[in-house]
C-alpha cells in the first residue's frame, strides 16, 4: 500500500508523518530537559508538572495540524473564542482540570479539522496525548504533593530551634504527614503567622490551594 492510498477521501499515510514525529521527538527531549530536570527539581509541584507537559503536548500537535489546513478568517476567530472558554469562565477550576479541558478541546479540534491529515496522523496524536495522560496520571503523580496555607497562632513554636515541636503540632492538628513548611508573614500584634505546609497525600485533594 502506498503512501499516496487513500480511505473515504483521508490519505492513510504521507511524508509528513515522519516529520510529525521526528519534530515530537525533539519537542518532547528539550520539554523534559527543562520542565522535569530544571522546574521540578527546583519546584516539586506537580500540577505544574504535569500541566507543562500536557500542554505543550497538545498545543505542538494543534500548531502541526494547523499547518496543513488552508484556514479562513472566521474559523481562526472561531478556534480563539473556543479556547477563550478557558480564560472566562464562571466557576472556579483547578488546575488538572483546566488541564483536562485543553485536552478535549484541542483534540476535539484536530480531529474535526483533519481534512488533509492522514489516518497515520490522526492516530498518532490521538494515542500519544491519551498515553501521556495515562503514564502520567498511574506512575509518574502517584505521590501528588499538596499544599495548604495556614494561619498558626503558637508563634513561639516558629523559632528554628522548635521546628520539631512546630511539625508536630501541625501533624496533630491537620491529620496529615508533612513533607516540608515555609514561615511567611509574622504577625507580633496578634502571635500568629502564615505558615505553608506541603504534604503527599490524595486522599486530602480538597485542601489544594
Amino acid at each position: 500500500m502506498g503512501a499516496d492510498s487513500t480511505f473515504l477521501g483521508l490519505k492513510i499515510m504521507d511524508d509528513d508523518l515522519w516529520k510529525l514525529i521526528l519534530r515530537f521527538a525533539i519537542n518532547f527531549i528539550f520539554l523534559t530537559a527543562i520542565v522535569r530536570y530544571i522546574y521540578y527539581k527546583n519546584t516539586p509541584r506537580k500540577n505544574y508538572l504535569f500541566t507543562f507537559y500536557m500542554i505543550s503536548i497538545i498545543s505542538f500537535f494543534i500548531c502541526f495540524a494547523l499547518k496543513k489546513f488552508e484556514m479562513e478568517v472566521g474559523m481562526g476567530l472561531g478556534l480563539f473564542a473556543i479556547f477563550g472558554i478557558i480564560r472566562y469562565r464562571t466557576n472556579a477550576m483547578r488546575i488538572r482540570e483546566m488541564t483536562y479541558l485543553f485536552l478535549v478541546i484541542g483534540l476535539s479540534v484536530i480531529n474535526a479539522l483533519a481534512g488533509k491529515l492522514s489516518y497515520a496522523e490522526i492516530l498518532f496524536i490521538n494515542g500519544v496525548v491519551w498515553f501521556m495522560v495515562f503514564v502520567m496520571e498511574n506512575w509518574w503523580l502517584q505521590n501528588h504533593e499538596s499544599d495548604k496555607m495556614i494561619t498558626y497562632e503558637k508563634i513561639e513554636n516558629i523559632k528554628p530551634e522548635n521546628i520539631e515541636l512546630l511539625l508536630a503540632d501541625l501533624e496533630e492538628r491537620t491529620g496529615l504527614k508533612i513533607n516540608r513548611l515555609q514561615v511567611g508573614k509574622i504577625d507580633f500584634l496578634r502571635d500568629t503567622a502564615e505558615i505553608k505546609i506541603y504534604y503527599y497525600q490524595e486522599a486530602f485533594d480538597e485542601f489544594d490551594s
